[in-house]
């Protein structure tokens, strides 16, 4: 009954709440009135069948289930010691995720890499671009970090250059390749070839491709093989955000889209889009992760412990901000 986008006014809630919080308790009965009446009209329904903004939001039962054990255990993972069951489950999970799409085992746990689960796509870009900084600048001195030099394309998500700045790479060294709709929109190999090319000419240091499998705007697919071919001549930290196609390089016959992956050094994908889980829920696998271990790693007294000092036991506070 209630339409996909909603029709209220901006600011039309604090008109229906009062000025403070409410001292005593209210039946519950109340409280499912209130959301009827001021919450519901004030949501847009993602989950309508006929809401085609921005990318869909599917759920299940299974995908409940999940959220409702979830809450239910109340337990953080930051360590093996604080949640001995999700952090191997994780670690199982994303072993498991990373064979149905037929990744190498350089990016699986039962290979050299590993996965971990991430917030948002955001969130990924931002750990493993850090990664890729700390790595070159260990080499090149710190003083250094202003000759580092980031790529995507006029279809990489918004929040690239977000990342970006929050990694410390100055904007005038992120460089946005253009693309074309006789392209498909897809970012050209030799274009890209030409900008990191005329940057290392220039004496700066190409660090790090976000190429896009199903870009938000048009869904374009990047040619992740041959732009990885150009980005590893220059040892260039090469992510594959494939947050919204990426789900469906399961079936075999969209395996495609994902060719060349060997090439790259991280991959992400955003199960809340088509493998119906809850938002919010991103997959990042990377080939090297001693290299992000090294750089996000703290170890204060409070977090110290035998297991994670003398076993090898998954401390995923390390892979995560």
């Amino acid at each position: 009954r209630q339409p996909v986008l909603s029709q209220v006014e901006p600011g039309y809630l604090r008109k229906h709440l009062p000025e403070t919080a409410p001292y005593l308790p209210e039946p519950f009965e109340n409280i499912l009135h209130d959301i009827q009446k001021d919450i519901i009209p004030g949501m847009t329904n993602w989950l309508s069948p006929n809401f085609f903004g921005f990318f869909p939001a599917t759920v299940s039962s299974a995908g409940f289930l999940g959220e409702m054990l979830c809450t239910g255990f109340n337990s953080v993972g930051f360590n093996w010691l604080a949640s001995p069951a999700a952090a191997e489950l994780e670690m199982v999970v994303m072993d498991w995720l990373a064979d149905m799409l037929k990744l190498p085992k350089s990016f699986m746990f039962s290979g050299d890499g590993g996965g971990v689960l991430q917030g948002t796509t955001s969130e990924a870009i931002l750990c493993t671009l850090i990664a890729a900084r700390d790595h070159v600048l260990n080499k090149i001195g710190v003083k250094n970090i202003g000759k580092l030099v980031v790529y995507g394309s006029d279809q990489t998500h918004t929040f690239f250059i977000k990342t970006c700045k929050l990694a410390g790479i100055f904007p005038c060294n992120i460089r946005i390749i253009p693309t074309t709709a006789e392209a498909n929109f897809s970012m050209s190999p030799v274009a890209l070839r030409q900008q990191i090319e005329a940057d290392a000419a220039d004496g700066l240091v190409p660090l790090f491709l976000c190429a896009t499998v199903g870009t938000t705007s048009t869904t374009a697919v990047d040619p992740v093989s041959q732009i990885a071919h150009v980005a590893n001549e220059f040892n260039v930290w090469i992510h594959v955000d494939a947050a919204y196609a990426g789900s469906a390089c399961i079936c075999p016959e969209f395996r495609q889209y994902l060719d060349g992956i060997e090439r790259a050094d991280s991959l992400s994908l955003s199960p809340h889009k088509w493998l119906l889980c809850y938002l919010d829920c991103c997959c990042l696998w990377v080939k090297k992760p001693d290299l992000m271990v090294k750089a996000l790693s703290t170890n204060p007294e409070y977090l110290r412990n035998k297991r994670s000092e003398f076993d090898s036991v998954m401390d995923y506070k390390d892979w995560q901000v």
